[in-house]
């Protein structure tokens, strides 16, 4: 079955996690991407972020680190040396056999060997260009790098993480790349779609500080209708009680009370439904209001219980909980196996003969989406590529 981007070539320049989490989607939705790396650096930066790494079958590690893997399936890995003119040259004929170009060089950056966004858009204007960076193509900080420790400092998402008396703290994976890639996707797709009535390529400017900027959504908005700063509430919520962690006799539970009658069956779980009667916390205005006072006796109350009697008390009430699971909890529930979460892509030069991966969270009924090439070790597909461009004449 064909992929609903199926024909769509990506000329993929770019490296590290933002831009390369784009064309992996692009790739599991059916596209062919090319992969360009730099035979003087070995390729992608992240090919040695580790370890983990895989091992091939004698035990040597491999290039394949599980960073490098996590963002880079679906792909040809293909080296080429841009800064050469024979680079350059083999840029411009892979761009004209593309759809989309994708880097995320500095502002830039790619000016000088002829690769900027204007350059090729000119020679060939069907294209679909996205640049990637830290700050955006225009701005005092356009020149600066672009990291996702920075974009989650400068963007603010720092300010709002971590415990109210505990320092600014950042998300516990690259989530501002991840968001920028997929921003990066989406418009992608859209300029595809008026390509498609046009013919017209386009140039997509997007940053990762822009992207985070944009997912601070209610606490962002919310400063911006008080002008007041907003507060670090460690795992509780800012506008709604009690919606957070609880410690148990045993470990952790989530629970996350939406409404009034939520918190009246949570209080009658927890034998205490006097606490749904209190004016003092009855409406979810007012437990806010005296949430210290509420949230001291709760916590004494949860802490008396085992998380399974607490998930399963609460489940049969039908009030949101939930596990906080480790990564091994995880990648062995059920729910993951029902789901594809976890997926394996054989290959035979690595230990066990094969890679296991992520799996993609999109279920398209009628173009689903597929794993076609585990992440490639660097340059394999060079050859291949060089050789199917040469026939395109």
């Amino acid at each position: 079955m064909a992929g609903a981007l199926d024909g769509i070539r990506v000329l993929d320049l770019s490296r590290i996690l933002a831009a390369p989490t784009c064309t992996q989607l692009l790739g599991d939705l059916g596209a062919e991407v090319w992969k360009i790396e730099n035979p003087g650096t070995d390729g992608d930066d992240t090919r040695k972020w580790g370890p983990p790494f895989v091992h091939d079958p004698d035990g040597a590690r491999t290039d394949l680190s599980a960073y490098f893997m996590c963002a880079n399936r679906n792909k040809l890995s293909v080296g080429v040396d841009i800064s050469t003119s024979e680079g350059q040259a083999t840029i411009h004929a892979l761009a004209a056999q593309a759809d989309v170009v994708i880097e995320n060089f500095k502002p830039g950056g790619l000016d000088k060997y002829g690769l900027d966004h204007a350059s090729l858009l000119a020679a060939h204007p069907h294209l679909i260009y996205c640049s990637v960076s830290g700050y955006g193509q225009t701005g005092p900080n356009r020149a600066k790098p672009g990291y996702d420790l920075m974009a989650q400092g400068y963007g603010g998402i720092m300010s709002l993480t971590g415990e109210p008396d505990g320092r600014p703290m950042k998300v516990g994976v690259g989530i501002a790349d991840v968001m920028c890639g997929m921003y990066a996707t989406v418009g992608i797709l859209a300029a595809l779609r008026h390509r498609d009535r046009t013919g017209e390529g386009q140039h997509i400017d997007v940053a990762l500080v822009d992207s985070q900027i944009a997912w601070l959504i209610n606490e962002g908005v919310a400063h911006l209708t008080t002008g007041k700063e907003r507060k670090r509430q460690g795992n509780e919520h800012a506008t709604i009680v009690p919606y957070q962690t609880f410690e148990t006799a045993d470990g952790h539970v989530l629970v996350a009370v939406g409404n009034d009658s939520q918190y009246a069956r949570f209080c009658e779980y927890l034998g205490r439904p006097d606490l749904a009667e209190d004016p003092r916390f009855s409406t979810n205005p007012a437990r806010i209001e005296n949430r210290g006072k509420l949230l001291k006796i709760l916590e004494g109350l949860m802490a008396e219980r085992d998380s399974a009697d607490v998930l399963a008390g609460l489940e049969a009430r039908k009030v949101p909980v939930g596990p906080v699971h480790t990564l091994g909890q995880v990648f062995t529930s059920d729910q993951v196996a029902a789901r594809d979460m976890k997926i394996k892509m054989a290959r035979d030069d690595v230990a066990g003969g094969a890679v296991t991966l992520i799996g993609n969270p999109l279920k398209l009924s009628k173009t689903p989406v597929t794993y076609r090439h585990p992440p490639p070790h660097f340059g394999e597909d060079t050859e291949a590529v060089l050789e199917w461009l040469k026939q395109q004449g």
